[in-house]
């Protein structure tokens, strides 16, 4: 069944629309919002609304913000988005980052990004500001290429780990995924890098390396994202990016959002009961390995100038560039 977020007016030129008013907000899937949107994202939440273009069929859609109780950012680099983060937080609207901090900075294959050691300390920054819990590191994708093999990548996500992992509880990782996304395939074409999936006895090894390290160094908790492959036994979990259980973590005292993830719950003495569960809200649309609970996504496909080589967002650096030339902080849309 698919799931309706509910419906609310929206008055356009003269006219009502019926908008979905989704309570979950991913930021996004398909851009990094907070990169490179951060000013167009906080107007719209000023004004209550954003349209988003679908990229499979081209329609036109409005998403309302009336519901709205919870934002996920996805973002490799949250430095522009910090100074917003306090209107954001006086609209009372919950939010959490998955922040990816990978380390392919010799091979470029992050060409737009700041320097890695930028990016680590806005990280800290944004750890200390809203809380660790609220800051999941993401090491994703993980590639084997010619110029990596699977020994320096294990030492690349180490080194990075050992600066973050006092600002995190949580690591989460992909292996890349090239047969699956053209777009990925002829990035990494164009680009002229020999990237390879990993083999399952490669994907163990791994699991095996940075289980052994975290429980040694860092002792946060190990996931991965979207992987079909069972690291159980590594005592690496699935993840759930987008997380019903990190939001009632977080977010116990926002009535109507426990209402929405199922939670019943009493307040007595400034401490919370609940009372079940919650609701099943895995999102069906996502892969079916994914564990994901509803959101909805108000992000754009190639708008991305990170132009990273593994991106499966992006068709190619023209289109994005084309899209970016054309973009309006004051718009309805990121890109139309």
């Amino acid at each position: 069944m698919t799931f309706k977020w509910e419906k609310v007016e929206l008055i356009k030129n003269n006219k009502t629309i019926l908008a979905p008013a989704p309570v979950i907000i991913s930021a996004s899937r398909s851009t990094d919002i907070p990169a490179f949107y951060p000013e167009w994202f906080v107007n719209r939440l000023k004004e209550g609304y954003a349209a988003w273009k679908n990229p499979f069929s081209g329609d036109i859609h409005y998403i309302s913000f009336e519901k709205t109780r919870a934002i996920v950012f996805w973002t490799k680099d949250a430095h522009q988005i910090l100074k917003h983060l306090p209107l954001i937080d006086k609209m009372g609207i919950n939010y959490y980052f998955q922040f990816s901090v990978n380390d392919y900075e010799k091979e470029g294959y992050e060409p737009n990004l700041r320097p890695l050691k930028e990016r680590i300390e806005t990280f800290k920054t944004l750890a200390e500001s809203i809380g660790k819990e609220r800051v999941i590191w993401r090491f994703d994708p993980l590639m084997i290429t010619q110029n990596i093999p699977p020994k320096d990548l294990i030492e690349r996500v180490a080194r990075v780990g050992d600066k973050l992992y006092s600002y995190t509880e949580k690591l989460v990782f992909s292996f890349v995924d090239i047969s699956s996304y053209s777009k990925v395939q002829s990035n990494l074409l164009k680009a002229n890098i020999g990237a390879r999936e990993f083999s399952p006895d490669e994907m163990k090894l791994f699991a095996q390396e940075i289980s052994s390290y975290s429980g040694k160094n860092w002792g946060i908790k190990l996931a991965t994202c979207a992987e079909a492959t069972e690291l159980n036994s590594y005592g690496i979990e699935h993840n759930k990016c987008v997380d019903d259980e990190l939001l009632r973590r977080c977010f116990p005292r926002d009535g109507q959002l426990m209402k929405f993830l199922g939670y019943d719950f009493s307040q007595a003495n400034m401490f919370t009961t609940f009372r079940h569960k919650g609701r099943n809200l895995k999102d069906a649309g996502q892969r079916k390995a994914c564990g994901c609970i509803y959101s909805k996504d108000i992000g754009a496909y190639n708008t991305c100038n990170h132009l990273c080589v593994y991106c499966y967002a992006n068709s190619s650096d023209a289109v994005v560039k084309a899209n970016m030339a054309k973009y309006d902080k004051n718009s309805e849309a990121i890109a139309l």
